[in-house]
Order: C-alpha cells, then structure tokens, then sequence
C-alpha cells in the first residue's frame, strides 16, 4: 500500500524487535563499557568516546552535544531521514515490511494517483529507451555520440543510458496517454495536442536512493535547444531534491569518505568510468540547500567541482546560499574550480586520475575560498569597500548555524574588515563549551520528584506500581507537581514497555526534551548483572517519600497551629484540604 498512515502498532512493535546496539554499531563501532556501549559521537567532533548506548532502554545519548534518543531518532539524525523513511530503513533492517491504513473513510480518494503505477511506468519507459538505444535503426546515431565521448558499454548499462525516438507514437503505442503525462513524457501544447517531451534525446533516467526511475534527462544529438532538458515535475520527480548519480554511488560504497558534485550527467559518468565513482550533478538548477541535506546524508565532505569560467564561479556562488545553512559541527565543504575551458570529464583525462585525486584533496575549504574571493573583490584599503565586503560576507554568515564554526567565521570576518560589531550571537561559544562539559547528574543532586521521574522513564512498566500506592493526584504539595502528574498518567495511560517506545509516544510533544532529559539521567550506578528488581526497590522507596510529603505538610501546619494558635486563611484552607483527603500509604 503506498499511502495512507503507518499504524502506530506497528511503530510500537518495530522499536520492541530492533535491538539498537546492534542498529548503531553497524554505523558506529561501539566499545562495551559496563552496562552500556560507547563511542566517539557521530553528531559532533570530539577526542574521547561522550557517546553512550543502552541495550536495556534501546536509547542512545551523548553527554557532549546532548543528541539522544531511541533508534528511530538515530536515523533520522545520522541519515538525516525523515520520520516515513527513518521508519522505513528500521523496517529493512529488521526484516519486515511497512503497513499502512487505509483511509478512515474506506473510500478511495478521489483524484488521488497511484504512485506505485508510475513508478512501474518509469521502470517499463526506461526499459524501452534502452531498447531503443540498442536496437533501434535511428538509435545509431545516440550510439555513435557516446562512442565520441569514450562512453563505455559498461558505464551506458550501470547507468541505463537509452535514446527517445523523434516520433511521440512509439510511446503512445506502448503506453497509457495518462500515465505519459502523469510522468512528464509526453506534454499538451497550447493547441491541445500531444507531443513526447523528449525527442531524439540520449536519455539518462534519474533514480532515487532506493533505485526508482522517478525521472529522465535528455541531451539533443543536434544544435537544437534546450541542449539538455529534464523531466518536469511530477508527483515522483523534484528536481530541487535529487541528484543524478546518488543510486549508482551507493550501490558501490554506501557510506562514502566524499562526494564530488558536478555540474552535468555526463561528468558523473565519465568519472565514474575513470575510477572517480563518488560524483553526483544537479538536475539543471541551482544547488539547493535540501541537495545538500540529501548528500550530507551520507558522508561528512562534499566537494564543488565547477568549470573555471565564469559560469562555474556563479554557480559557486549561488550553492554558497545553500551550503551556509547546512554547515553543521562535522560537516565540510571544499571548492574545487577546473581550469578554464575544461570539464571533469576533459580535466581528468588531460592531467591523469592520480593528479585529478590530488586537486581534490588539496582544493580550499569553503572558509577559505569565500573569504579570499570576497577579499579580492572589494578594495579593503577603502573605508567604503571596506563596508561593502564587510556587509556581503556578514548575509552569508548569518546564515550559519549557531556553534563554533559560525563564532569563528565571524571572528575571522572581524579581523579582515576591523569592524567589532557584527551580528554574532556572543554566547555561542559559551554555550558549546558548556554542553560539551555536561555530565550525568549524581544521585545526591537530584530532587526526589525528578528521581522517581527518571525512574519511571527508564523503567516505564513500573507504572504498575503506582497504582498500589492509592495516589490522589490533585493533593499533591511540591514544586513541579503539575508536571509530575502529567507524566505519570501519561504513561498510565499509553503503558509503553520501553524507553524507546516512551520517547516515541512524546515525538514532537512539548514535554519531549523533558523525557530525554530524564532518560540520559544517570540513576544509579547499577553493578553489571544486576537485574531491575533494585531499581523498582529504589523506586517504590522514592515515590513513598515523595507522597509523604503531603503528610508532613499536615503536620508542620498542625505544629505552627499548636504553637502559634492561629494560621493564615490560605493555609487553613490547605490544611482542611490535605485531612479530608490524606494519601493512603
């Protein structure tokens, strides 16, 4: 079923079956310490192992940058996922398939398309342009393009290269007209008539990360325009969320040390086939922030590798939009400008593929490349290009995230322009170094309610102990009842078996980062093998003196009465509150 909710049953029994250790070792070697498994954080840099895993919750958090969470969250954070396709990557680790329930009407929207039957089409279109391509009288001429262009039998079959005939009726003969225009490959003119979108074009169909033709690229094998078009969008094709190549890179190394992002579909092939299998191109736009996001997804250092005219410097400049939100603490991005005249494809078979790796490894980083471009620029021995430079880089550094990175961009901007006041959030270094410090809270330094809190949201089937213990809800006396009471029938009412599950019924609630704090909170330090019965002896111990609180509050009140006579009207009216409804102990 391809749309519709995925029932919360099936969250519920997914987290129950993934054993997490095992979800995030396979990502992140984890060493076993103790009760729990450590490791250097994937979220942040860092020297010695804050990262810590606990089987027996099935959540994870670090005590350095305070990331956390169960193993749905880890894939979405470390996969940047989201909830759908984190859910369904748990699915595949696990072995299962992904449900999802029908509408609550039980009637078929109406409209509503069958993403699954285009899908199906792209699959069966592709397989026709290879067809084409191989056997067809006018495919000769595409064949004998890629031949001019050293493109192999190998490298036209990894990426499924195939040619659109010049006649739409190949495709009208084969196919459903409405499923034609419902992918983008025939189109209507203003006349009212059908045309193929792509005609006498070298196809390059577009996958997605999981392999689905979701659309195709066409370059003319003529002078005509557009010499590259791509497929509209669709309900299965956004150009501004893909790159060509992303598939056919996985399937070789699913977790890449980087990724070359160049500017067109033959540049990916062409590296691929000369032994450079990590390169990816937009779709004929400008380098979105959600591409970005997308390949950051899979490695921590992406590369611009852009001709050197000044079309290539453009479009560095306009993916600097982009880049500069995304820029978080572990990832980087590195400029690479080709000389001009020359393309991926010419530049590596000019130079050799040994020197072409160099050039990549020693091109700038981005701090480096946008400062010196800015500085060249503007004439910094003028008080007014002084102002311009400094104006044009702070829009750019706004943009960054909040951390060290952006602390020290700005400071360096600072230095170069001599301008002390920029917008710069002057507690970002402050605040990194204090998360940085942060540790378990020891016993001794938590409050009572807060410890039978975290208790209860490590151990949430202790719930069942409350109810022996009669509480009346509304007469309870300390700071942060209120919460503490929701909490509790929370749980009472949903009774998750596990943190994970606890965490996932507070995704996106307010209280959410109240329960991951309580769930990182180291309780105790319980001796390895010990099992949970200490745990709900603590417990118990714990809640008996938190409700007793309100019965020594009868009796200082009592005390003041006996010893002074009298008491306040608000703490008579306390008084007679807490006797008619004591707690039952």
């Amino acid at each position: 079923m391809s749309g519709g909710r995925i029932p919360s049953a099936f969250i519920d029994d997914l987290l129950a079956r993934v054993d997490i250790v095992g979800l995030i070792d396979s990502q992140v070697p984890l060493k076993k310490m103790g009760a729990n498994y450590v490791a250097r954080c994937p979220f942040h840099t860092e020297k010695t192992p804050s990262f810590s895993v606990n089987g027996n919750k099935q959540f994870f958090h670090c005590f350095g940058c305070g990331a956390s969470g169960n193993a749905i969250t880890f894939l979405m954070n470390f996969n940047n996922l989201d909830f759908v396709e984190a859910v369904g990557d748990l699915a595949a680790f696990v072995g299962v398939d992904v449900p999802r329930e029908p509408s609550t009407t039980g009637e078929p929207v109406a409209g509503k398309i069958d993403l699954q039957k285009l899908y199906d089409l792209m699959v069966q279109a592709s397989g026709f342009y290879v067809q084409q391509l191989r056997s067809g009288e006018a495919g000769k001429q595409a064949v004998a393009y890629l031949k001019k262009r050293d493109i192999n039998n190998d490298a036209a079959k990894t990426f499924l290269l195939g040619y659109a005939p010049q006649d739409c009726q190949a495709l009208l003969g084969c196919f459903n007209q409405q499923d034609l225009l419902d992918v983008g490959l025939l189109g209507i003119n203003d006349n009212g008539s059908v045309y193929a979108r792509f005609r006498n074009r070298v196809m390059f169909p577009i996958r997605d990360k999981r392999g689905r033709v979701i659309g195709f690229g066409g370059r003319v094998l003529d002078d005509s325009l557009p010499k590259y078009l791509n497929s509209p969008e669709t309900p299965l094709f956004h150009k501004g969320r893909e790159v060509y190549g992303l598939y056919e890179l996985l399937k070789k190394n699913a977790k890449p040390q980087r990724i070359l992002l160049v500017e067109g579909y033959m540049d990916v092939i062409a590296l691929a086939q000369l032994g450079v299998d990590y390169a990816v191109a937009a779709l004929g736009t400008a380098t979105s922030q959600a591409h970005l996001e997308l390949l950051f997804r899979y490695t921590s250092e992406l590369v611009f590798c852009f001709d050197g005219d000044n079309a290539g410097r453009a479009a560095i400049w306009k993916a600097m939009d982009a880049a500069f939100p995304v820029l978080k603490v572990g990832r980087q991005i590195r400029i690479m400008l080709l000389p001009e005249g020359h393309d991926p494809d010419s530049s590596v078979r000019e130079q050799g593929l040994d020197k072409f790796i160099d050039c990549i490894d020693t091109s700038q980083v981005l701090s480096d490349y946008f400062f010196s471009s800015l500085t060249q620029e503007f004439n910094l021995k003028e008080m007014e290009g002084m102002a311009l430079f400094a104006n044009k880089a702070n829009a750019y550094l706004e943009k960054l995230p909040d951390g060290l990175f952006r602390e020290m961009m700005f400071s360096r901007l600072k230095g170069l322009s001599g301008i002390s006041k920029l917008n710069v959030s002057q507690n970002a270094v402050t605040s990194v170094l204090k998360t940085k410090n942060r540790r378990a809270i020891p016993n001794e330094h938590l409050s009572l309610a807060r410890r039978v809190l975290a208790l209860l949201v490590q151990n949430p089937q202790m719930i069942n102990l409350v109810e022996q213990e009669n509480i009346n809800w509304q007469n309870l006396r300390f700071d942060g009842a209120e919460k503490f009471r929701d909490i509790f029938q929370f749980i009472t009412r949903e009774t998750p078996i596990s943190t994970a599950q606890l965490l996932e019924y507070y995704r996106g609630n307010a209280d959410e980062p109240i329960i991951k704090q309580l769930a990182a909170l180291n309780i105790s330090e319980t001796p390895v093998g010990s099992d949970v019965l200490d745990e709900k002896v603590e417990f118990r111990y714990a809640l008996k003196q938190l409700l007793g609180l309100s019965e020594a509050r009868i009796n200082n009140l009592v005390e003041k009465l006996a010893a002074t006579g009298d008491l306040t009207q608000e703490e008579r009216d306390e008084l007679k509150k807490l006797s008619n409804t004591r707690i039952k102990k």
